[in-house]
């Protein structure tokens, strides 16, 4: 059993859905952040960085923050979703990076500037924007050479899918994106994705479709 520590945020998803995906048992901890919930000490004792999500396995006790770390833990738990090859694995890493250095921040700052702050910062605005669409671009290209990112679906794809559902906060035409969109729908139509989006709000609406 897997307890899971976690908001509805793209960080949170990724392992909502991770877990939906490989099969294993968890019980939800909602940690609202909007109410400042992550500064908690009992959620502190488990996430030191004060972030979601963390996870607890009952299994062995082990605590583990930073959703990245937790994919690649729950992938080599279970043997499922990340290749055990070494160019697999590797190819699979570096693109999993990619979204944790590269997506996340900066799909995050246009979320605060364009969505939260818009009008306070034009050259933030445009900066952020600038990036946002040039990483769009990235995984579009790659997109077009492979049905998923690193190949087969795998803690890549469900790394960055999350942050792509939120293309209307970042003011992005998917249809720009061709090959974005294909992949974006594939996934979208997954049974554990729709389940682990839902997870721990449920969300009326559904996922985000263009």
């Amino acid at each position: 059993m897997i307890d899971l520590y976690t908001w509805s945020t793209p960080n949170g998803r990724k392992v909502s859905i991770m877990l939906e995906e490989v099969g294993l048992p968890y019980t939800v901890h909602s940690v609202d952040i909007s109410k400042d919930e992550q500064f908690k000490p009992e959620f502190l004792a488990i996430s030191p960085n004060n972030r979601i999500p963390a996870i607890v396995d009952s299994d062995n006790g082990l605590a583990i923050f930073e959703s990245a770390a937790i994919l690649m833990y729950l992938a080599e738990k279970t043997g499922k979703l990340w290749p055990t090859d070494e160019k697999g694995r590797w190819n699979t890493m570096q693109w999993l990076m990619w979204q944790m250095g590269g997506v996340g921040p900066m799909l995050g700052q246009v979320h605060h500037f364009l969505r939260g702050n818009k009008g306070k910062a034009p050259y933030a605005e445009e900066r952020y924007l600038k990036e946002a669409v040039r990483l769009y671009g990235v995984l579009d290209r790659q997109l077009a050479k492979s049905e998923y990112m690193a190949g087969d679906y795998s803690i890549a794809d469900i790394a960055t899918w999350p942050w792509i559902s939120r293309f209307e906060w970042q003011t992005m035409d998917l249809n720009r994106f061709p090959h974005v969109l294909r992949w974006y729908k594939a996934i979208a139509a997954r049974p554990a994705v729709q389940k682990g989006y839902q997870v721990p709000v449920p969300q009326p609406d559904g996922i985000p479709m263009p």
